[in-house]
């Protein structure tokens, strides 16, 4: 939705844990060798099923099933703007599902041209990630929904309240709230709408050509796709970017090996404890040759530098250009399909008479 919303531009960061495992020392940089020869493909497939494992066809919580009434309410609540103070700001204004889940923007314009301090990240794939946020403050996409439709620099609805009275008086939401949630007395709430468009985001998989990989499609990688998943393992980029959304599973500190120049704390702002100084969320890195610009902050506005960049932060590794050209290529391998026909836009309920106006102020 905003600026403070998903974790997902690319910061590869590695904890002290994963950092042992790749043998990287602090302040010092080395030069993995380079690869002579295509990787053997088998070899290379059991390596990256054992650390990706299998993406699964969507992100439901196996303790709460998801009706096809509450993934079609949530669908249409994502793209409805009036649920922002103005009437001018849906949740795919910043994670445009057209463009991968995002905007290409450093940070994202909200209500009055507000800008954060931190980018917005897609929300494919989201739903597999540990928590939600750069620095993890939701637990799921569900109470994730519910942040940016009340920050003041975002969507800023004045309350949950407000955000209630909107969906009441607007007559095609109610049997769209009845049917998702049909044991509900007063279904339209502040909380049913956050559940709402998680139900519809539980669904934004992106099956990529890595997936046809790893399931014994040797063609679905190119020669240099394979050399840079090669590559990516070898380095040790896996040691935080593994699970099925490559990323996402894990905190981590931002600038372990090598210090990075950040003023932003990061998940201390969350839990207070001076350890989780300048600590995110990993990001996932589906689809990220398409999310740019990329960091946390949006700063760096080209894959390879910020391949090089994170190597160097990171892991304490000088990439060669060839190394660094494979990464990105295999990076490509990431970008995944969607069904259109789950993200098209479907027509927004009209307003009733008691629909409260756009309030720009």
């Amino acid at each position: 939705m905003a600026t403070v919303a998903l974790a997902f531009s690319f910061v590869i960061v590695v904890a002290s844990g994963g950092c042992s495992a790749i043998g990287a020392s602090k302040g010092k940089a080395e030069t993995p060798p380079e690869s002579s020869v295509g990787p053997d493909r088998d070899a290379l497939r059991a390596q990256a099923k054992a650390i990706f494992g299998t993406l699964p066809s969507d992100a439901a919580d196996p303790s709460r099933p998801i009706s096809t009434a509450e993934v079609d309410l949530g669908r249409t609540l994502y793209y409805d703007p009036r649920l922002s103070k103005n009437h001018d700001i849906s949740c795919n204004s910043c994670h445009q599902l057209d463009a991968f889940g995002a905007d290409g923007e450093p940070t994202s314009p909200g209500h009055k041209g507000q800008r954060g301090d931190r980018n917005s990240p897609t929300t494919l794939n989201a739903a597999l990630h540990i928590a939600q946020f750069w620095d993890g403050r939701a637990p799921d996409v569900e109470e994730q929904a519910k942040g940016p439709v009340l920050n003041p620099v975002e969507m800023a609805m004045p309350s949950e309240e407000a955000v209630v009275v909107v969906l009441d008086s607007i007559p095609g939401y109610a049997p769209l709230f009845h049917a998702a949630f049909p044991d509900e007395a007063e279904p339209i709430s502040y909380d049913n709408m956050g559940i709402a468009i998680g139900a519809f985001e539980r669904g934004l998989i992106t099956p990529a050509p890595l997936d046809a990989f790893i399931a014994g499609d040797n063609s679905a990688l190119t020669a240099e796709q394979a050399a840079g998943l090669e590559t990516f393992i070898g380095v040790g980029c896996v040691a935080c970017h593994n699970g099925a959304a490559v990323g996402g599973g894990a905190y981590r500190k931002l600038g372990l090996v090598n210090p990075y120049p950040t003023e932003d704390r990061g998940r201390e702002k969350v839990t207070g404890q001076p350890e989780d100084l300048h600590v995110f969320k990993v990001p996932s890195l589906r689809n990220v040759t398409e999310t740019g610009p990329w960091f946390h902050d949006g700063s760096i506005g080209q894959i390879d530098e910020a391949v090089t960049l994170m190597a160097h932060h990171q892991i304490g590794v000088t990439l060669t250009p060839e190394q660094t050209r494979n990464i990105v290529a295999f990076l490509g391998a990431l970008t995944g399909q969607i069904s259109p026909a789950y993200v098209a836009q479907p027509p927004l309920p009209p307003d009733g008479p008691d629909t409260p106006k756009p309030d720009p102020t």
